[in-house]
C-alpha cells in the first residue's frame, strides 16, 4: 500500500473515526486505526463494541485534489500515535507506506517516522445495516435534535435503557424522547413517507453514540439517511458511515407523564430567566440537588431564591412578560432549569405549572417542537 495524499484532510478524517477507538475493548486490534487505500480513494475505519465509524477521503472532490498518488492495499496502524505523528507533520502534504512485513514508512520534508502494523485481515467486517426502514432527514435538523434532548439522558447504569435516547416515528412525525426519571427532555420534526409502515415499536440509541455523531456532523442542510434494523442504527452522508448498537429493553412510556391541564403559565423572556436561575443556583450547588425556589407575584413579577445554610442566601426577583392562573411556590434543581433553557431557540418561553409537586413543562412561545419536563422537589 501506498499513498501520497494531503495531511489537514486525512487529519480531518481520523478525528472523525478515533472516536470510536477505545484502549478499553476485549479485541486488541480494535485498538487500531484500519487504512484501506483503493482505486478511488482512502477509507479509515475505527470501532469498538458500541459504535463503528468510517470516513472515506476521495482522490478529488468539487475540483480540489486530495491525493496525488494511490497503491491498493490495507493496514491497521496504532491509533494512540498515528493521529499524532499526522498532526506534527511538517508540510501539507504526507506519503504513507506499508510493506509486505507489516512495516509503515511516514514522510513528510524531511521527517520519516516507521511503526509497526497490524495485519488488516483480523479486522472484524463492518456491518452494513440490511434494512427496509430508511429515511433522509437534514443533518442540521438531526443535529438540533441530538443537542434538545441527549443531556436528559441518565448517566446511572441501574436503568441501562434510560442512557439512551428514543426514537419514534408516529403521526408524520420523528421524535427524539430521553429521560432519565427526573426530567424529560422531547424534540420533533416533521417527517414524510415513513411513520405509516415504522415497523419498530422500541429503537433507542445510546446517548454516548449520538453525542460522538453530534460532534462530528457540519451543520448543514445536506441529507443525512438512516437505516435502522433490529438490533443497530447507522447514519450515512456520502463520505461518513456511522454505524451504533441499540438498547436493548423496553422503554418506559413517557407520554402520560406530560400534564394536559394547567393551573398556573408563566411566559418569560428566556436569556433573562436563564441568568437569574443560573445567578440564584451560585448558592444552592453546596445541597444535593442544586434546588432554587420560585414564587409568583403580583404584577407580572416571579422571585427566584437559592438557599444554602452553611453558606447564605440568594433572592432576585425578575419581571415576566406574562402571569396567568393561581398563585404559586416551587422548588425544583437549578441544573435542570438550567439545561432546559439552554436549548430553546426562542427569545420567550412558556412554563405550565400543576401545582407544587406535580411536573411542570417548559415549551418555546411559538411551536410545539420541543418540550422540557421537570420534577420539582419536595423542600419542606
Amino acid at each position: 500500500m501506498k499513498i501520497i495524499l494531503n495531511r489537514d484532510k486525512l487529519m480531518e478524517s481520523i478525528q472523525h473515526v478515533t472516536k470510536a477507538i477505545s484502549s478499553k475493548t476485549a479485541i486488541p486490534i480494535l485498538e487500531g486505526l484500519k487504512i484501506k487505500a483503493s482505486h478511488d480513494g482512502v477509507l479509515l475505519t475505527g470501532s469498538n463494541s458500541d459504535i463503528t465509524i468510517e470516513s472515506f477521503i476521495p482522490i478529488e472532490e468539487e475540483g480540489i485534489q486530495f491525493i496525488d498518488e494511490i497503491e491498493s492495499g490495507e493496514i491497521i496502524v496504532h491509533a494512540k500515535y498515528f493521529p499524532d505523528i499526522i498532526r506534527k507533520l511538517p508540510l501539507e502534504t504526507v506519503q504513507i507506506e506499508a510493506d509486505d512485513n507489516l512495516q509503515i514508512t511516514i514522510q513528510s520534508g524531511h521527517a520519516e517516522f516507521h511503526l509497526n502494523g497490524q495485519d488488516a485481515e483480523e479486522y472484524p467486517q463492518v456491518a452494513q445495516i440490511q434494512t427496509n426502514t430508511s429515511f433522509e432527514i437534514p443533518i442540521n435538523l438531526l443535529k438540533n435534535m441530538i443537542k434538545q434532548t441527549v443531556f436528559a439522558v441518565s448517566t446511572s447504569e441501574t436503568r441501562p435503557i434510560l442512557t439512551g435516547v428514543n426514537l419514534k416515528a408516529e403521526n408524520n412525525q420523528l421524535k427524539f424522547i430521553a429521560t432519565d426519571s427526573h426530567r424529560l427532555a422531547a424534540s420533533n420534526i416533521p417527517l414524510t413517507g415513513i411513520s405509516e409502515d415504522f415497523p419498530f415499536e422500541q429503537v433507542v440509541i445510546p446517548g454516548k453514540s449520538l453525542n460522538e455523531l453530534s460532534k462530528i456532523l457540519d451543520d448543514t442542510e445536506e441529507k443525512m439517511q438512516i437505516s435502522i434494523s433490529e438490533n443497530q442504527i447507522a447514519f450515512q452522508t456520502e463520505h461518513l458511515y456511522f454505524l451504533s448498537r441499540l438498547l436493548e429493553g423496553k422503554y418506559p412510556e413517557t407520554s402520560r407523564l406530560i400534564p394536559e391541564e394547567s393551573k398556573t403559565i408563566i411566559v418569560a423572556n428566556t436569556k433573562k430567566l436563564l441568568q437569574a436561575v443560573d445567578r440564584a443556583s451560585l448558592l444552592a450547588r453546596e445541597n444535593h440537588n442544586n434546588v432554587i425556589r420560585l414564587q409568583t407575584q403580583e404584577n407580572s413579577v416571579v422571585e427566584i431564591s437559592g438557599n444554602s445554610p452553611e453558606i447564605g442566601k440568594v433572592e432576585e426577583e425578575i419581571t415576566v412578560e406574562d402571569i396567568q392562573g393561581e398563585e404559586l411556590k416551587i422548588s425544583f434543581s437549578s441544573k435542570y432549569m438550567i439545561d432546559a433553557l439552554k436549548i430553546m431557540e426562542t427569545d420567550q418561553v412558556k412554563i405550565e405549572f400543576t401545582g407544587a409537586m406535580r411536573p411542570f413543562i417548559i415549551k418555546p412561545i411559538d411551536h410545539d417542537q420541543i418540550l422540557q419536563l421537570i420534577l420539582p422537589v419536595r423542600t419542606f
